[in-house]
């Protein structure tokens, strides 16, 4: 089963190293929960300030055969500069004070109601490493479907890397298969930060109604400054295009849904040889079909092993990964011009 390595640091391991009390930690701990992408995707901080400025290697030296007295032409590999921003996301939790008042414990009741907060940013950041676009929406940072936005055949740009599932509609879906990694793909925080991760308790406010009536509020400000690096499109591939009302029989003999064990083994031919770690992400529908599929009988492909206590499903030892930011309504992805 893919792991990853012990030198990609979660989100969680970052936030570790302000200490085992620290809001930061508490913060970390509470994002990750039920969010699959947390779990694996490893952070690292911005070279330059809210910015991360990295090259992409966009040609290798091939070399020179020589023959005897001959010469060898000077070469170098050739790259391209690449910026990646941080979004600013942050929330005010504002429970009544006359509630928070009633609670046998403050620090308790302050904290049950902030999780909710704090989770409903955790998807909106799931979201937005799938969905985000800094062209409609500045603000936010530049997600997977806005840079495999159309499947090709051409090696070496990154609509190679995106795959047809051949639906039409409104009901579509895609599979992100990515390689996390410092040098692949990974998350961004500020530099300078404690992991982008900050909580304000400022403490009893008064807030005012739309009909201007007045009450006490306990006011906790939550920010996470983050941003999604891709410094090499080769280490990601999305399946597209998938009609997710064709995958209800899925694993049943009359089954005439999309190949994705077919399209699986592409995609993971599509990686680069020293690809490692490689997860797969799939929203609930996909992943009860390749759960399906995974049961039928001499279907060697996927399987369903116990890992850490749950039954995971796997495409060639790849963890399938249930996340429900992948949406079911995807627009259809075309074919590159």
């Amino acid at each position: 089963m893919s792991v990853l390595s012990s030198n990609n640091l979660s989100l969680i391991d970052i936030a570790r190293q302000f200490g085992p009390d620290s809001k930061e930690l508490k913060l970390a701990e509470i994002l990750t929960q039920k969010n699959a992408i947390l779990e694996d995707m490893p952070f690292i901080e911005c070279n330059n300030g809210m910015v991360n400025i990295g090259a992409v290697r966009t040609g290798l030296p091939s070399g020179t055969w020589r023959k005897l007295y001959g010469g060898v032409a000077p070469e170098k590999s050739t790259t391209k500069q690449v910026s990646d921003t941080c979004g600013m996301l942050e929330s005010f939790s504002e429970p009544d004070a006359a509630l928070i008042n009633m609670a046998p414990n403050k620090a308790i009741a302050l904290l049950r109601e902030g999780k909710a907060f704090i989770s409903g940013m955790s998807k909106t950041m799931a979201s937005a490493v799938f969905y985000g676009d800094s062209v409609t929406s500045p603000e936010k940072i530049e997600g997977l479907s806005s840079r495999y936005n159309a499947y090709g055949t051409d090696e070496d740009e990154s609509s190679f890397n995106v795959l047809n599932a051949g639906g039409n509609g409104s009901y579509l879906t895609s599979i992100f298969a990515i390689a996390w990694g410092d040098d692949t793909m990974f998350g961004l925080y500020p530099k300078g930060s404690k992991a982008g991760l900050q909580q304000n308790d400022l403490g009893e406010q008064t807030t005012t109604l739309a009909d201007g009536k007045k009450y006490r509020v306990y006011q906790t400000h939550y920010k996470w400054d983050c941003g999604l690096a891709v410094l090499d499109w080769r280490y990601c591939v999305r399946i597209a295009n998938i009609d997710v009302t064709s995958l209800v029989s899925a694993g049943d003999s009359g089954y005439s849904g999309p190949n994705l064990i077919g399209l699986l083994t592409d995609a993971m031919y599509r990686f680069p040889d020293d690809a490692a770690n490689i997860i797969i992400y799939a929203n609930r529908t996909v992943s009860a079909a390749l759960t399906k599929l995974a049961v039928v009988k001499g279907n060697l492909a996927l399987g369903i092993d116990e890992f850490a206590g749950k039954k995971i499903t796997h495409f060639w030892g790849h963890a399938i990964k249930r996340c429900d930011a992948i949406l079911g309504t995807e627009s259809h992805i075309p074919a590159a011009v």
